[in-house]
């Protein structure tokens, strides 16, 4: 049990934290950083939350482990922030979906004084906000942990182990490949589903309502904020744009097949598909 568990800029995933954390038993204090006043005021009530802290100075002294659950371009900005202010040893975590940059320079910010081991839970939805959070979000979902050459062992073994008692099942990684995979797994079927959504509303909006299960299900991840997806974009554009040139031949592919009244060839792309979705680990 750790004995503070410090979270910085909570929403979704950093709510979910939280609760897992105090429900499971993970950590004896939980200490929460939010910008807003208001938002901090209504942690303070929540019986999860042992206290809120005006700063992110204030709200890391004495942690143990440090979660950073900010978007993306802010993560590296608060790691050094806070690196002054934290005690020999702490360790920084954060929760963000692109890893490569953020895992060197955390790592280099922290100067071997307290370490930094990214990780990245793949769990979540197009709902935001800490209120939104669920002590079970993790249960039987892929968290990876990215460490880089020269981060101590005892502090990635420290990680894998906290994500293990909020639930989750931990794949440790180069951050480079874990840039590559989640590309491809998360990134461009957000891409797919924005632009399907744009696409037919540029069409005639009036046709959403005849929508069916099909593109409701195709497109529920299109509800995401833009803001925070644009960031995330941003941080991981070079493997992103791989994914897309990817996808691209194999839409082209499907696209001449058809047009070639090659039926077969059209039968044989949707099996595949099938046979890759049905593969799938159910569901936590």
């Amino acid at each position: 049990m750790l004995e503070q568990l410090t979270i910085l800029a909570p929403g979704l995933i950093g709510g979910s934290v939280a609760r897992a954390a105090h429900a499971r038993g993970a950590a004896r204090r939980i200490v929460i950083w939010a910008r807003r006043a208001e938002t901090r005021l209504a942690l303070d009530a929540q019986p999860w939350c042992s206290a809120t802290a005006a700063s992110p100075e204030e709200a890391v002294k004495g942690a143990d482990l440090v979660v950073i659950a900010a978007p993306v371009d802010r993560i590296l900005p608060l790691v050094r922030q806070i690196a002054p202010h934290l005690k020999p040893g702490a360790i920084v975590c954060d929760v963000g979906s692109v890893k490569g940059e953020i895992s060197r320079l955390g790592h280099q910010a922290l100067h071997g004084r307290s370490h930094f081991v990214g990780a990245h839970p793949m769990a979540g939805s197009e709902k935001t906000g800490w209120e939104h959070g669920r002590d079970n979000l993790f249960e039987g979902t892929t968290c990876f942990v990215t460490p880089v050459s020269g981060t101590d062992d005892r502090a990635v073994a420290k990680v894998v182990r906290f994500w293990n008692d909020l639930g989750a099942e931990v794949v440790t990684l180069d951050p480079d490949r874990h840039d590559e995979i989640v590309a491809h797994i998360s990134h461009l079927p957000q891409l797919l589903a924005s632009s399907l959504c744009s696409f037919l509303a540029a069409r005639d909006p009036s046709w959403r309502n005849f929508a069916g299960g099909g593109l409701r299900d195709t497109t529920r991840i299109a509800a995401s904020d833009p803001k925070l997806w644009r960031t995330i974009l941003e941080e991981n554009r070079d493997e992103v744009l791989r994914a897309l040139r990817h996808f691209q031949d194999e839409l082209q592919g499907l696209q001449a097949a058809l047009a070639n009244r090659d039926f077969i060839e059209v039968a044989a792309r949707l099996e595949r598909g099938r046979a890759y979705r049905e593969q799938f680990r159910p569901s936590p």
